[in-house]
């Protein structure tokens, strides 16, 4: 396989840690970080509780002054994107950064920024709207102001595709980087709609959680009890390398992405297709990409959204496609501690599942109570277990039918590298 495509940097901002070992050991430990929402008055809100990033200054990668004039979804890339380089050890001032392109997903954007200037355009005019309205809102400028930032001259564009916008951009890059239009990616994706419209949004679709006395609780994917998923906000930004360029400059390479799959549902607007569909042909895409048999595969990060439907549908999807082997396949939720971090979620995830692999360790499912006959599998229920993986898949499915499937291979060298 040419351009052997490796992580070799990782960066997260989420709910349970603003770095890659606290958020480690959170996903470990099993530790939420769902509690009662602080951004906003929810009295009038069905839904009051979400998974906020908390205790993260922006002034250490932006100036006062920008870090105001830029939204938050903005900011979360950027902040991930230093942390993701800075862990890669590269030295962008020695490389060729033609050959470095910027890739973030999100799903929505600068929704704080937009709520903001249209209750300025109805309560005092046009002329009060800011000149960073657009700037700040367009889902591109989170590429945009990391590129410009880093100094990074290669591809460099966003990824809408809802709540899979993460997973494609990943996916996008290894097949440009597999192409040879790069040889470093900066990728994943970022989201930050803990907003008064975004929660309302979600709250009149009815997708949202209500279990507000014990928000700790209320993200449950696979449990019989789920009544909905719970907004998260954050990044997940990792630093992708060509083998070839890892190996000469001596990087730490924590793991190779190997499969990629994508799919359209054709279906429904929100919902899921009946049984899996879209998300069955994902991976099988995925794993005939990598040319792997289904056998292979160890562990799976499900999507796992805590909603009826999804958790239903990801079940038979995942039974379908693997068959007898779903009873030595280890699945999990890391959503059941972050909460949903819509685009961001794929970044998220594939970092979550690449230490898994690293770590030979699978984060937990929490809050799975009360099995559900329609969700049949091995969640990892409510503590992490020890396991040796070689291959691991990820999962992201996103409103629109968009779907997307990644799977990532426990870095071994050898003499076959190069």
């Amino acid at each position: 396989m040419s351009n052997r495509v490796v992580v070799t940097g990782m960066g997260v901002v989420s709910p349970i840690g603003n770095d890659l070992d606290t958020v480690w050991n959170s996903l470990c430990a099993g530790k939420s970080g769902i509690d009662a929402i602080t951004a906003f008055d929810v009295s009038d809100y069905p839904c009051k509780i979400a998974g906020e990033v908390r205790d993260l200054e922006f002034t250490r990668y932006v100036d006062l002054k920008e870090a105001k004039r830029t939204d938050r979804f903005v900011l979360f890339a950027i902040a991930a994107a230093h942390m993701a380089v800075e862990h890669s050890g590269i030295d962008l001032s020695s490389i060729d950064t033609d050959r470095v392109g910027t890739v973030i997903g999100t799903g929505i954007g600068g929704l704080s920024t937009l709520e903001a200037e249209c209750a300025k355009l109805i309560k005092r005019g046009p002329s009060r709207v800011s000149p960073f309205l657009i700037p700040m809102m367009i889902p591109d400028m989170a590429s945009g102001m990391v590129s410009m930032k880093l100094g990074l001259r290669g591809p460099n564009y966003s990824l809408v595709s809802a709540c899979a916008s993460g997973a494609h951009a990943v996916g996008d890059s290894m097949l440009a980087m597999r192409a040879g239009m790069m040889d470093v990616a900066i990728c994943g994706g970022t989201e930050a709609t803990i907003t008064p419209l975004g929660i309302a949004g979600f709250c009149s679709a009815k997708t949202l959680s209500t279990r507000n006395d014990e928000p700790w609780k209320a993200s449950s994917p696979f449990d019989k009890k789920r009544d909905g998923f719970v907004m998260g906000e954050g990044a997940g930004i990792l630093v992708l390398e060509t083998l070839e360029h890892a190996l000469d400059r001596g990087a730490t390479i924590y793991g190779e992405v190997v499969g990629y799959g994508a799919t359209g549902d054709a279906h429904h607007i929100t919902a899921p297709s009946p049984g899996g569909e879209g998300a069955q042909r994902a991976m099988r895409m995925a794993l005939k990409s990598a040319e792997l048999s289904p056998e292979r595969i160890g562990y799976i990060n499900a999507h796992g959204t805590s909603t009826p439907l999804n958790d239903k549908y990801e079940s038979a999807a995942i039974a379908k496609v693997f068959g007898d082997h779903t009873d030595n396949l280890a699945i999990s939720s890391t959503k059941s501690m972050t909460g949903h971090l819509l685009g961001a979620s794929g970044g998220f995830e594939i970092i979550a599942t690449t230490l898994a692999i690293r770590n030979g360790i699978i984060p937990p499912t929490i809050n799975y109570e009360d099995p559900d006959p329609e969700c049949p599998l091995n969640y990892t229920p409510n503590e992490a277990v020890e396991k040796r993986v070689t291959y691991a898949m990820s999962n992201s499915f996103g409103f629109g039918g968009h779907n997307a499937a990644l799977i990532i291979k426990k870095y071994e060298s050898s003499q076959n590298d190069g």
